[in-house]
């Protein structure tokens, strides 16, 4: 009988955390949606500024800050979501589950801090805005640090992968480590992760998280995020392209 129960519970665990992970998808790709949304609004006002329509820029700014509460929401439901499914185990009295859920969403909105007008999605929107006339100057208040810093990392960890040394805009699979946020290539993180007999430290050094081949995973923020930086670095590349021009142009006019 108690061999029967445990089996009982453990087959109804693993349902909750399938039903847990289809969740999760699919709140996963409505963030994704909101991402892209994100990103149209970016774009629209990099058309205005050009044409100096300054009113309209604020207002999709304003907008965007709105549509970032929604994105956080989200972010915050997937994690309850997922935490929700991994802890769950069946009890003799029935679950609340949507005592669990808020419970987990109160927790995610109590360690998020970030003032939306300080949020890195609203950054890389002001950044947008600014470099149509101002690509390589400091925005107020901030440092040339600060600009160079932003341009080239945005919102991920590490740029390049620690196990392949490649750029993680050039990672064929990338995956993110749940635990640390880290980021890899995926063949070669699973690989590293088997020969540590399925367990394995995460290769960043100073990192602690303990890595597990069911804790990496690639994600519509991940994804969007590299595309992030591969704007940024193809705009950057531009600036460089067009400053040797220039010195090219000043030798030849020496000469």
């Amino acid at each position: 009988m108690a061999s029967t129960s445990a089996s009982r519970a453990g087959g109804v665990a693993g349902r909750i955390r399938h039903a847990a992970a289809t969740l999760q998808d699919d709140n996963q790709a409505l963030v994704a949606e909101i991402l892209k949304a994100f990103r149209m609004l970016k774009e629209i006002a990099v058309a205005l500024e050009k044409d100096n329509e300054t009113q309209k820029v604020k207002e999709l700014e304003n907008a965007a800050v709105e549509l970032l509460q929604t994105y956080e929401d989200c972010t915050h439901l997937s994690t309850a979501i997922k935490s929700v499914g991994d802890t769950y185990e069946p009890g003799a009295e029935l679950t609340d589950f949507g005592k669990l859920f808020d419970n987990e969403i109160a927790k995610q909105n109590s360690n998020s801090s970030t003032d939306p007008q300080n949020h890195p999605l609203i950054r890389q929107f002001r950044e947008a805005v600014w470099n149509v006339h101002h690509r390589g100057q400091p925005m107020p208040g901030e440092e040339q640090d600060d600009v160079v810093m932003t341009s080239t990392q945005g919102n991920l960890l590490n740029v390049t992968c620690p196990l392949s040394g490649k750029p993680v805009t050039k990672l064929l699979a990338p995956v993110r480590s749940v635990e640390c946020k880290h980021i890899y290539e995926k063949e070669v993180i699973l690989h590293h992760i088997r020969s540590k007999g399925g367990n394995s430290k995460c290769p960043i050094g100073g990192c602690p998280k303990v890595l597990s081949a069911d804790k990496v995973s690639c994600d519509p923020v991940l994804l969007y995020e590299i595309e992030e930086m591969r704007k940024r670095n193809a705009g950057t590349e531009v600036v460089e392209d067009f400053t040797a021009l220039g010195e090219e142009g000043d030798d030849s006019d020496c000469c």
